[in-house]
């Protein structure tokens, strides 16, 4: 069974940190193969694409919202993928999740944009909240 199990959300200040962590199971192939995703989505607004990091290469690509405070990365070997989230602001405030791109589709590239259905990410997790507030 192919799962995607996000954790690390909490309530976090202004200004603090936190790092999300994603654990793969049940996938045929090394957590490199895939390309992976972070979304988010705040209450009553569209998901947006935070950060996805390609298969193999490990391209990286950050939503303008928040170049230069978050940083994806991944662990092959614990086949976890994580979004570090630094100087945190209260619109950051969303449920965040993975997702991953089974290969060879995109030839192992990443995109933040997806369809409404996900598209064309493949496996989601369920999220985990962050909450950013005084």
């Amino acid at each position: 069974q192919l799962q995607l199990v996000e954790s690390g959300g909490d309530l976090v200040q202004p200004g603090g940190s936190l790092r999300l962590s994603c654990e793969a199971s049940g996938f045929p192939l090394p957590l490199d193969a895939y390309a992976i995703g972070w979304f988010r989505q705040a209450p009553g607004k569209l998901r947006e694409g935070v950060s996805c990091i390609a298969a193999s290469s490990g391209v990286t690509y950050y939503a303008e919202s928040v170049k230069g405070r978050f940083t994806i990365s991944r662990d092959d070997a614990k086949n976890t993928a994580y979004l570090h989230l630094n100087s945190l602001k209260p619109e950051d405030t969303a449920v965040y999740s993975c997702a991953v791109i089974d290969p060879p589709k995109l030839f192992g590239q990443c995109v933040l944009n997806t369809s409404p259905s996900g598209l064309p990410y493949d496996s989601w997790g369920q999220g985990t909240q962050v909450t950013v507030s005084s």
